[in-house]
């Protein structure tokens, strides 16, 4: 097993992104502390408070939101940072050459039963001569990313990165304190059995996703002629690493239950560096009608549809949308 910068410097990879993600790190070997700590901590539960999402606030999103927050705008490596838990963009080091964004605690409804839990991070280049107060400079499609990848915090701490050059996992050797590299250039399946949306907002969803899980759930009898199983984390970290891990289709597509909110999951921080993922190790990710990595951002907390995982299956549930 290799630590993770032997590896990053292998793949030719600048020294400066490097540090970064070693910063990003940092944050996340102390997030994977607060969060085993469970009860004992003093963290879990909710505050009184809603972030920019219209969503009340666990104590440990803003826990993590700071640490993240914290070490990165002191490490000097970035321009700026954008968060699932910040109103706006916060400008950072003015001649840094990256920004990021991040969702510092996907699924922290999670917290409160012990279950999977999750850091998001994407990194991208600032444009050139650009303000590091300016947010504009997040306004960039997800093939712009740099690096992107999420920590997952379940019964080992498990990395998931990629710098353009396939999808790796290293897991945290809590005894040393350092990730270690424990597969090599992940692959998604091509065809898959399993699916994962969440099924309760089923009478929300547009026609075309209706018809294909309909198809999905009449198994061998239906069209499809197989059966297929459906799993649900609550967790986008969480289902994600399941189709990395063993392919599969995750999907929170757009529906009617809340008109304002269409969509579900953020562009920056959620939908585009699980995007670079997927893509890295071979998979798809799509809104339905385009891909989602060559979206041009209009807001920093933007909301799309997502469709990713193993390609065929992918490829057939963009077939019904068409």
């Amino acid at each position: 097993m290799r630590r993770l910068p032997p590896v990053l410097l292998e793949d030719g990879c600048p020294r400066e992104l490097i540090s970064l993600i070693r910063t990003i790190l940092a944050a996340c070997k102390e997030i994977s502390f607060r969060v085993g700590q469970g009860a004992l901590s003093g963290v879990l539960g909710s505050t009184l408070d809603e972030n920019i999402q219209g969503e009340t606030q666990k104590k440990l999103d803003v826990v993590t939101n700071q640490l993240l927050k914290d070490i990165l705008l002191e490490s000097g490596y970035v321009k700026a940072i954008a968060s699932e838990e910040e109103d706006y963009t916060v400008a950072g080091n003015p001649d840094a050459e990256y920004i990021v964004a991040f969702d510092p605690l996907d699924g922290s409804s999670n917290t409160d039963i012990n279950s999977l839990v999750g850091t998001i991070f994407s990194i991208m280049k600032a444009p050139e001569g650009s303000d590091a107060a300016d947010q504009s400079i997040f306004m960039q499609p997800g093939k712009n990313q740099v690096a992107a990848g999420y920590v997952l915090y379940g019964p080992c701490t498990t990395l998931a990165l990629t710098t353009g050059k396939g999808t790796r996992f290293f897991t945290l050797d809590k005894t040393h304190g350092t990730f270690l590299l424990t597969q090599d250039f992940a692959q998604v399946p091509e065809d898959t059995n399993e699916y994962a949306i969440n099924a309760s907002n089923q009478r929300h969803w547009q026609p075309a996703m209706q018809s294909y899980i309909d198809d999905l759930m009449a198994g061998e009898t239906g069209p499809r002629a197989r059966n297929f199983n459906m799993r649900w984390i609550a967790a986008m970290v969480g289902d994600v690493h399941r189709v990395l891990c063993r392919g599969g289709l995750f999907t929170y597509p757009t529906d009617t239950k809340d008109p304002n909110k269409p969509n579900k999951l953020r562009l920056l921080y959620e939908a585009n560096p699980m995007a670079m993922l997927i893509e890295q190790a071979g998979g798809i990710a799509s809104t339905g009608t385009e891909r989602i990595m060559d979206i041009q951002p209009d807001a920093i907390h933007q909301r799309v549809a997502v469709i990713l995982g193993s390609k065929n299956e992918v490829e057939t549930c963009l077939g019904y949308h068409k």
